[in-house]
């Protein structure tokens, strides 16, 4: 049933497309570059005029948080630097309005698609090439007609396009045999024909920003979900720090008297969300008193905290959930730790989470990661 409702979504999908938005079409092999005016994340507008010295132009469509173009991301810095002294520009474009990507596809990110989520993922990895902002409009996108992220266009000096497609033929790292995007940039160089001139591409698909149905949908699903309020006794709690799954687990102490637990509450569960998919727990103890349990309860309906379980520690003695909790923790609210299958602590936090750190910890642990 769920396969045919997700069937049926996406055909809806396509026909309210086709009949508001033409097809974006993928420029081809011996079309000219299309002129464009975007936003670098260092702040200056960009246009082709912008490039006019570099004998080579490729422009490559990617986004910070699609899988295969974090799994692209080394790649590509690669090539900037091998082909600089030749004269070759890299520039890339994030064609994605932030608005269409749902909460559940970042799964393998810290990040969104936003501006400042560019910023981020440009300075986290050294990018050493210009990256513009298309999310807004997506005129330029729509102009070439990238199909997934990442999808690289090569022009020559006089900007004419010699190739169009993947960027090699394997996103597994190291695992690569044919070096497409290479071979089109060196027979450039030489002044001879590109033997493939157009690939098929491997990648997420382009988030345009007429295509957010799967979004709304996906949010108005959530809303209904039920959401979870058990009582948590000390030999449970051990049990619960004590991880026999083979998940990755977080567990958040949290009250509603609280103020940064109360402010910081919503993140929390988008992060649920993000990373449900993956091999990933959440848990959420609340250290109200036990009369409390339906105002905490209509606080976490309230929320949408329909994650793996929210409990209400059974003890009006805190004392007793601190002492068996963390040794390292000393009492303060919200407390926030990541836990490993076999009960090893390996990440903590006292106050308000800084989300970006704490998405971090979290994807970046072998049990999560970047990429497929």
């Amino acid at each position: 049933m769920k396969e045919l409702l997700v069937l049926a979504l996406f055909f809806v999908s396509k026909i309210a497309f086709s009949q508001s938005h033409p097809e974006p079409v993928t420029l081809q092999p011996g079309s000219k570059a299309i002129d464009f005016n975007l936003k670098g994340i260092d702040g200056k507008m960009y246009s082709l005029a912008s490039f006019k010295d570099a004998k080579i132009l490729v422009i490559i469509f990617s986004a910070p948080h699609c899988p295969t173009a974090q799994a692209y991301e080394d790649r590509i810095i690669k090539i900037q630097n091998d082909y600089k002294k030749q004269g070759l520009q890299i520039v890339m474009i994030n064609p994605n309005s932030a608005e269409s990507v749902c909460l559940e596809e970042r799964g393998y990110t810290d990040l969104g698609d936003t501006f400042e989520d560019m910023q981020i993922r440009a300075k986290d990895k050294g990018y050493n090439f210009p990256f513009l902002d298309d999310g807004e409009t997506e005129e330029t996108s729509i102009k070439y007609g990238p199909v997934a992220t990442p999808h690289a266009f090569v022009f020559d000096k006089e900007r004419i396009l010699h190739y169009v497609g993947r960027i090699d033929n394997s996103e597994k790292i190291g695992t690569e045999t044919q070096h497409d995007l290479r071979n089109a940039i060196e027979s450039v160089f030489a002044g001879k024909e590109v033997a493939v001139k157009s690939t098929k591409v491997f990648g997420c698909s382009i988030k345009w920003k007429w295509k957010n149905d799967t979004r709304k949908k996906l949010d108005a699903e959530w809303v209904k979900k039920e959401v979870p309020l058990e009582t948590l006794s000390i030999s449970a709690m051990k049990l619960l720090l004590k991880n026999d799954s083979k998940k990755l687990r977080v567990i958040n102490v949290w009250a509603t008297w609280c103020g940064p637990c109360v402010a910081e509450f919503g993140e929390l569960v988008d992060t649920y969300r993000m990373f449900m998919g993956r091999d990933f727990e959440m848990y959420t103890i609340s250290t109200d008193k036990l009369d409390k349990k339906e105002k905490v309860k209509e606080f976490l309906q309230k929320k949408n905290a329909a994650i793996n379980n929210n409990y209400i520690f059974e003890s009006d003695n805190k004392y007793d959930l601190i002492e068996n909790f963390d040794p390292d923790w000393s009492g303060e609210i919200p407390y926030t730790i990541i836990v490993e299958p076999g009960g090893k602590i390996v990440w903590s936090n006292s106050g308000g989470l800084d989300f970006l750190e704490f998405r971090k910890a979290i994807v970046e642990h072998p049990l999560i990661g970047r990429y497929f």
